[in-house]
């Protein structure tokens, strides 16, 4: 039995070259990036010596094995735990849109399901969408037939589209839109069906759909069931 985690690497923007080929090398084919900045004040920055540099920000699905793997590689080889270098962290993984979607994230990496554990029993889940782009308000206008609010769009590259023709039978552009949408537990599963029913890999926006666990919110505008004296 095996767990799915979503791996999240941040590294300064000079390291990308780099950092893509050391996920080559480790086997981590399908790898999603976006631009980001640093927005720490001068004194934090100054405590764990980094700078206030651009950021790339990389995600990517993993298992257990993989991780293990790829964080030895990330020390010994990236020097990831030297301060100033980066970060990269695992979240659990809830739940994916289909078979085909999971083998493409991990391609030829063994995996064999877990039973579900309490973490994943969460009040709320964050539903993960990454479309072609140009595909936001397709996915969204799905996402809000299934009475999801609203959504945060990011723009990303992916890397390792050339495998998505063996793993899904279709061709994905290299350009992508990633769309996050924090909902309740008992309302992810349709929404991310309603997403893949309209914005899913036989439509042009080809949206592959996985959910996370959210252990804890704030922001979200309370439903009157949820407030109490």
């Amino acid at each position: 039995m095996s767990k799915l985690y979503m791996l999240v690497t941040i590294t300064n923007r000079s390291m990308k070259q780099r950092l893509r080929e050391f996920f080559h090398q480790n086997d981590q084919a399908v790898v999603f990036e976006a631009l980001g900045r640093g927005t720490a004040n001068s004194e934090v920055l100054d405590y764990f010596g980094l700078e206030a540099a651009e950021k790339m920000v990389s995600f990517s699905v993993v298992t257990d094995e993989m991780w293990r793997q790829i964080k030895r590689g990330l020390i010994i080889n990236m020097q990831i735990d030297v301060p100033g270098r980066g970060i990269a962290f695992t979240i659990p993984l809830s739940s994916i849109g289909g078979k085909k979607v999971l083998q493409y994230l991990i391609q030829n990496h063994e995996y064999e399901k877990e039973e579900e554990t309490k973490l994943r029993e969460t009040t709320y889940e964050l539903v993960v969408a990454i479309a072609n782009q140009g595909s936001i308000d397709v996915a969204m206008d799905a996402a809000r037939s299934a009475k999801a609010g609203g959504g945060t769009v990011i723009h990303a590259k992916g890397t390792g589209m050339e495998s998505a023709k063996k793993f899904l039978g279709v061709s994905v552009a290299e350009e992508k839109e990633i769309i996050f949408i924090v909902t309740r537990t008992e309302e992810k599963k349709d929404i991310m069906k309603a997403i893949m029913e309209k914005a899913g890999l036989d439509s042009k926006e080809k949206a592959i759909v996985f959910s996370l666990p959210v252990t804890s919110v704030a922001g979200l505008r309370m439903r009157e069931e949820d407030i109490t004296d």
